[in-house]
């Protein structure tokens, strides 16, 4: 029986990828290598365990064929949907990137496990689902939803597909809302952005809004250890839950000084207005992770130890 994973050369599916196999699970990945990258996967391609196929989830005609084939001589257990737009900005710029690549990618996954009978999801979905709520503390079951991005509204509308998929075929669902996940292989993200700047200009460091920004942030490998705690332990036909630190977080500006001291010590730091870094950026968001602790899971790094680690791993990564 093999695991599917859905994104499988970005940041999280390769990760996640490297511990199903570790495990000795046999694992198919899929990836159109628009924001992922071979690099990623590299070291698991000899993995007699491991198959990879790139192709465009949207062409329905595509993902039936390689599935299809697949099946003919392994059979497909469950699937981890990872495959999404991971551009807030270029979403809200362009409405279509997210219908795309976040939501229409949700459509046929489900398409195609509905035809094969494929009948346990993963989903990565995210905090944007939210919207902008201030300081409020956010639970589970805070509502109604409003999304401020494109994103993330097409990450509750893929939620709201997968509920009423239980309804009509899938066994079990889980919902994972991911917050600012960081560590290696990185794609995206502030601290990326930050190391790539300092990089180029090595005397000053731009951020985007005033740095008053405060999120929390967890380590890739706390993520997907708390992703399979909730597997293990949690079996309703729908699933959801906040994946976190759960701590208030911790400010841009201090991300900033953490990186530009890691980077280039002597840089100035240059704020932006506003405390939003980009249209569709949500300020502050701080999660309740109690319904997770009720399974007994608990974040071995707190955000600013995520972070710090993060640099740490990042800046070794581009010196080899």
């Amino acid at each position: 029986m093999a695991i599917l994973i859905t994104g499988v050369a970005g940041f999280i599916g390769s990760n996640l990828a490297r511990k199903f196999l570790a495990e000795q699970k046999v694992v198919i990945g899929i990836d159109n290598l628009c924001r992922g990258s071979l690099t990623n996967i590299a070291s698991l391609q000899d993995d007699p365990l491991f198959t990879f196929a790139q192709l465009d989830l949207c062409d329905l005609t595509a993902y039936e064929k390689c599935i299809g084939d697949y099946l003919k001589k392994e059979s497909i257990s469950e699937v981890w949907h990872l495959a999404a737009n991971s551009d807030i900005p270029a979403g809200i710029s362009d409405a279509a990137i997210d219908l795309r690549d976040t939501f229409m990618t949700t459509y046929n996954t489900l398409e195609i496990m509905k035809h094969h009978q494929i009948d346990v999801l993963a989903f990565a979905s995210t905090s944007a689902v939210y919207g902008d709520l201030g300081e409020r503390l956010l639970d589970e079951d805070i509502g109604p939803l409003f999304p401020i991005s494109n994103y993330g509204a097409m990450k509750l509308a893929s939620e709201a597909l997968i509920s009423a998929s239980v309804e009509s075929f899938l066994k079990r669902a889980y919902i994972y809302r991911f917050p600012n996940v960081i560590g290696t292989p990185a794609t995206h993200g502030v601290i990326l952005d930050f190391i790539a700047k300092l990089k180029k200009i090595p005397d000053q460091l731009e951020v985007l809004g005033n740095g008053s920004q405060k999120k929390g942030y967890l380590h890739v490998h706390d993520l997907i250890d708390a992703m399979l705690t909730i597997q293990e332990r949690a079996n309703d036909p729908i699933n959801y839950f906040n994946i976190g630190a759960g701590d208030e977080g911790i400010y841009v500006r201090d991300i900033a000084q953490m990186v530009v001291q890691a980077v280039s010590p002597s840089a100035a730091i240059a704020y932006g207005q506003g405390d939003k870094g980009w249209v569709g950026d949500v300020p502050r968001f701080q999660y309740s992770i109690e319904k997770l602790k009720k399974l007994g899971w608990t974040p071995k790094l707190s955000s600013e130890q995520a972070v710090r680690l993060a640099i740490e791993q990042i800046l070794a990564e581009q010196s080899k």
